[in-house]
């Protein structure tokens, strides 16, 4: 169930050129599982701008975005007290209860972010969590010390090399033999394709998708699997490994 509410930005900064960090102060209750997401009203745009939630507390939700669009370049300008109309609650989160002793999380891009409160869940209920954090070059690098910090083992892959393993998070996760029971991962599609081809454990992929509405009324965001269409806003962004269809 999700909420409709007004939400006061108690923070918003840059955490490299064009990924920002803001924190907005309000009820939380709707948030319920690591991996869902809010929806943001913004002024002169029909459409709300869907963004994951990174971490959250019983009284500010955190946001981490990318500057891609009029929608994030105009929330990137945004003041500390200003207020923003906010769906929160939204969509399917990630199962952190799954019996597993060693997972893996695993995120491309701003597909980082929803790892990290997953993180924080996983490492309280004693399992032993590796991550795996891919970008295309150094400056774009953002949360690895956030993941050690909670006590992660923290792997970093860059297209280019400047940083950590060079290629994909598909080369650090091979190079680094990383030993994992259960994968849990978010980043664009090609990420999620390539690393189901390279593992063989169950896991969970949370997709990145433009959205209409972002609670399951326009089914503009919809994909296949075994049993049918889902929408990725609704019955996900959070799906089960082995009933995607490519």
């Amino acid at each position: 169930m999700y909420k409709k509410d007004i939400y006061k930005i108690i923070a918003n900064e840059p955490l490299t050129r064009d990924v920002w960090r803001m924190v907005l102060e309000g009820d939380t209750q709707w948030i319920t599982h690591p991996g869902q997401f809010v929806n943001i009203e913004l002024e002169g745009l029909y459409l709300r701008r869907p963004i994951s939630i990174c971490d959250w507390d019983d009284r500010s939700i955190t946001l981490i975005y990318k500057v891609v669009g009029r929608g994030t370049e105009q929330m990137s300008r945004m003041a500390v007290g200003t207020t923003l109309d906010v769906l929160t609650g939204l969509g399917n989160g990630f199962n952190e209860a799954v019996e597993c002793e060693k997972p893996l999380l695993v995120g491309g891009g701003v597909g980082v972010p929803p790892l990290y409160h997953l993180a924080k869940e996983l490492i309280a209920r004693g399992r032993k969590v590796s991550v795996v954090l891919g970008f295309n070059r150094a400056d774009e690098v953002f949360y690895a010390e956030e993941f050690r910090a909670l006590g992660a083992e923290v792997y970093v892959s860059t297209v280019d090399g400047s940083v950590g393993v060079k290629g994909f998070v598909t080369d650090a996760i091979a190079e680094a033999a990383i030993d994992f029971d259960y994968f849990y991962s978010c980043g664009p599609l090609p990420m999620l394709k390539a690393l189901c081809g390279a593992t063989k454990v169950d896991g969970e992929l949370s997709f990145e998708e433009r959205m209409g509405c972002g609670f399951g009324a326009c089914m503009g965001c919809s994909c296949k699997t075994l049993t049918g269409n889902k929408r990725i806003c609704k019955e996900g962004p959070v799906m089960k490994r082995e009933e995607i269809i490519w």
